[in-house]
């Protein structure tokens, strides 16, 4: 009775052990593996309520029938194992695995139910028999057999496939429980009943030890550290055997030899070689075992060395690269420049760009979001990433598919981000070892010295590149500006010809038509009617009569061809001429114009062409100033300056009008320039802000400019309700006088022309 009760008790005891590795699965579940934990949790509880089960019922149960029950226990915790390695492995195909064993329930209750009417010995060869009874037994084994082969063949195949090391050493961890369960159901099958299954306790915690942990031991590394204390103290006490039993050998039969001292001398002889020797077996057994071989800081130093003058962007990732993948034994890396550019929305985004020159393959650029999971990770934690983090912690499963598609494409393990000034710059991606190990932590180390050896280089090498990449643009642009100037040389040079070509051959028919309308207008026999019609025809010959005066001046002064025929010329006389000449337009637009003139040289200048200057710029005024506004004509002498060595004269055209925008005040002296929309204004030629050819301030500036003067306007700015006004003003300058010659004074001028009186 004693012992039953202590068989109960170690059951309950193993059944309360399975209580700390469920708390532990459950607490260390992570999001990509939720699913797989709570199987686990699962696989758990149910060897738990078996042992439990087994506690209660193991004095009043039939051993064969529990022994029974044990055995389709023991397929289901298979297929619950078979199903969570599918969903470690992130694998679609896990609920096929779930309808195998509901296939083989649904077998196992035919059979048990004995739907079939099969009779109590189904098969006998008359020395072995098999009764309907163990046809539910042997069923489980079968599909057991199957699953079992299945799973240790998924898991070998998955080993091998992966890419990743780290990935490839957390899957070796699964081999502990799948040759567990191999074991404890091999001697459950056999008959071997072993009280609470203790196995199934080390299934589980190998389980929840697999899927609730992401960073496991290198099993490799482990296994060669252990290799190499064994080697190294067999390699010691061999040599400690071999030089005890020579110094017996050679000095045994001495009369005074000494055991103890004989030990001393091969003890202090193997300390001479401790260190020789266990150097030499290390290496032995890490050549034998593929192990990553290279001094860290002689590396640094040569890469630091290697790279520290280089400012060719292009060259600085050859070398750079080129110098860690032989180091390190890896085979692919990539060098990428990070470029941070601010969104409209405040928001930044880093482009990342391959480092390599163009005759390189070149890797699609990508863009990371700021506030993304994969930026975030670089720009908080400022450590490596690994592409085996990237696949499978829950904290990148956000990370848009386009990003995740182009960390994959690379076929890199780590990727390392580079620093400078507290900027993300740059970042160094790098493949596969060529052994096969995975990054240690030493190892990520060392990659993070070599970019923050890097930094500095790279930020020069960006300086240099982006300086190259702006001057490779500015002669593009250059290109682009000569092109775009030769084109508009062209059309400037076809308007002139037009210009040329229109003026000349227009003047001829024009002329016909004047003359004819004239003398149509003349004569007395002509109805009065008639008459009116071939005023309006005469007035709009004047008018075009005009525009083509000016385009054939315009025409000349394009061809540098327009030479004044200087004479003295009154200017105060000349302005009240046009002014009179214009006081019916003054009086429609009801003006008023004053001239405020004192006394002034005379300048030699061409009366003709400064008529028409004068006659563009008064008309300019009356178009531009409201009703009732006011237009005055001032002027001065200029003495002796430098720009003026013999002085000159001054007008100024005020008006109180709508005046020049700043920005234009420049651009309304070029040819055909219209203020406004074209097409929206009247043609007339006083109307206010009525539009006309566009060519009489070009005429007037190229007038002025061809008697050696300038011509600028003043304005505060363009406004149609202030109406601030503008000053024009035209400086012509004063010949020098010959000998003997004085300088002719004009009257000084005070006149002015109103809506009320002519003068």
């Amino acid at each position: 009775m004693s012992a039953s009760l202590a068989q109960v008790i170690i059951l309950l005891f193993l059944g309360v052990l399975y209580l700390p590795v469920i708390f532990f699965a459950i607490q260390r579940r992570e999001e990509s593996q939720g699913a797989a934990a709570w199987l686990v949790v699962f696989y758990a509880l149910l060897a738990m309520v078996i042992n439990i089960a087994e506690a209660v019922l193991q004095s009043n149960a039939d051993a064969f029938l529990f022994q029974e029950l044990q055995t389709y226990v023991s397929f289901t915790l298979v297929a619950v194992l078979m199903v969570t390695f599918q969903l470690f492995l992130k694998r679609e195909t896990w609920w096929a695995w779930i309808g195998y064993w509901g296939a083989w329930a649904l077998g196992l209750a035919l059979i048990l139910t004995n739907a079939f009417n099969l009779p109590d010995v189904i098969w006998t060869n008359g020395a072995l028999i098999l009764y309907r009874t163990r046809l539910g037994p042997a069923w489980t084994v079968l599909a057991w057999i199957v699953l079992t082969i299945t799973l240790i063949l998924t898991l070998a195949n998955a080993q091998r496939q992966t890419r990743q090391p780290h990935l490839r050493g957390r899957l070796s961890y699964w081999w502990a429980p799948v040759l567990f369960i191999l074991l404890n159901d091999i001697l459950l099958f056999s008959n071997v009943l072993i009280k609470g299954q203790p196995l199934r306790l080390l299934i589980v915690i190998g389980l929840a030890y697999v899927v609730g942990t992401h960073y496991v031991p290198d099993l490799k590394n482990f296994t060669r550290r252990a290799i190499i204390y064994i080697a190294s103290i067999v390699a010691i006490v061999g040599f400690y055997i071999a030089g005890f039993l020579l110094i017996q050998a050679i000095f045994g039969r001495n009369q005074n030899f000494n055991p103890l001292l004989a030990g001393a001398v091969v003890a202090l002889f193997i300390a001479l070689l401790f260190a020789p020797l266990t150097t030499l077996v290390s290496r032995a057994i890490n050549t034998w075992m593929k192990s990553d071989q290279y001094d860290a800081s002689t590396t640094i130093h040569q890469y630091s060395e290697s790279i520290s003058n280089i400012l060719d962007m292009d060259r600085l990732a050859s070398i750079a690269i080129g110098i860690m993948l032989e180091a390190m034994q890896i085979d692919r890396g990539f060098l990428f420049l990070v470029d941070a550019e601010r969104q409209a929305d405040g928001s930044r985004i880093f482009k990342i760009r391959s480092a390599r020159s163009p005759e390189e393959r070149q890797l699609v650029a990508v863009e990371l979001a700021e506030d993304g999971v994969v930026a975030s990770h670089f720009i908080r934690e400022q450590r490596p990433l690994l592409q085996y983090d990237l696949d499978l912690l829950p904290a990148f499963r956000a990370a848009p598919p386009l990003e995740r598609e182009w960390f994959t494409e690379l076929r890199c393990e780590v990727y390392i981000p580079i620093y400078a000034k507290k900027q993300w710059i740059g970042m160094l991606a790098f493949g596969s070892k060529m052994s096969g190990n995975r990054y240690t932590r030493d190892d990520l180390a060392v990659l993070s010295a070599h970019a923050n050896q890097t930094a500095v280089a790279l930020e020069n090498a960006r300086l240099v590149d982006n300086l190259m990449r702006l001057n490779q643009e500015l002669r593009q642009a250059r290109r682009t500006l000569e092109k775009n100037n030769q084109e508009l040389q062209r059309i400037d040079q076809a308007k002139s010809d037009f210009i040329s070509i229109a003026s000349h051959e227009l003047r001829t028919p024009l002329t016909v038509i004047k003359g004819y309308t004239e003398m149509l207008m003349d004569n007395p026999n002509l109805d009065n009617n008639l008459k009116g019609m071939m005023k309006g025809i005469y007035d709009g010959t004047l008018r075009l009569h005009e525009v083509m005066d000016s385009m054939f001046d315009i025409a000349q002064l394009d061809a540098r061809s327009l030479k004044p025929h200087l004479q003295p010329v009154d200017l105060g006389q000349l302005l009240k001429e046009i002014s009179i000449e214009q006081a019916k337009s003054i009086k429609e637009r009801e003006l008023y114009l004053t001239i405020k003139l004192p006394s002034m040289p005379l300048v030699k200048a061409d009366p003709h062409l400064l008529r028409k200057m004068f006659h563009h710029l008064i008309r300019n005024a009356i178009k531009y100033t409201p009703n009732n506004g006011w237009i005055t004509i001032s002027g001065h002498h200029i003495p002796s300056i430098i720009n003026l060595p013999n002085g000159g004269v001054e007008l100024i055209f005020s008006d109180t009008g709508v005046g020049v925008d700043p920005n234009l005040r420049e651009v309304i002296f070029t040819k055909f320039y219209q203020p406004g929309e074209l097409g929206k204004h009247s043609t007339s030629k006083t109307r206010f802000k009525g539009s006309g050819a566009g060519l009489g301030l070009a005429l007037s500036k190229g007038i002025v400019e061809a008697h050696g003067g300038r011509i600028w306007v003043e304005s505060p700015g363009y406004d149609e309700v202030n109406f601030p006004g503008s000053q024009f003003h035209v400086i012509l300058p004063l010949n020098p006088l010959e000998n003997g010659e004085e300088q002719r004074m004009s009257e000084a001028i005070k006149f002015e022309v109103s809506k009320d009186a002519g003068n």
